[in-house]
């Protein structure tokens, strides 16, 4: 089992900047692969991308955050980043992250909200 803590979520004027950080603890070993994805008010959850922890890192981003978004991880402290710059009020949502093992089996973090006013 895989437990996902999510962080760094927060009030941003547009144009501002956020980290946010996903730590992994528990079967951390199995992960194949760590995603963020966020829900907006009335809306459906949107993958935003994507990074494997094994030898080969995949990047796979959604054209919306093409450009400000950026996925990275640091395997030593197990979490995976979102740098978020040039943030929208389109950008608010909670941001979720998601980590799929090698059995393909998903655990989800409980989220972090992000609110960028205009």
């Amino acid at each position: 089992q895989v437990q996902l803590v999510e962080s760094g979520g927060g009030l941003v004027q547009a144009g501002g900047s956020l980290r946010l950080s996903c730590a992994a603890s528990g079967s951390r070993f199995s992960i194949k692969a760590i995603g963020w994805y966020r829900q907006a008010p009335g809306k459906q959850r949107e993958m935003l991308a994507v990074i494997s922890t094994g030898g080969r890192t995949i990047y796979n981003y959604v054209d919306s955050v093409k450009g400000r978004f950026t996925i990275s991880r640091d395997n030593a402290k197990n979490t995976v980043y979102l740098q978020m710059n040039s943030l929208k009020p389109e950008d608010t949502a909670v941001y979720y992250c998601n980590a799929v093992d090698f059995y393909n089996v998903e655990s989800w973090g409980q989220g972090t909200q992000v609110t960028v006013s205009s």
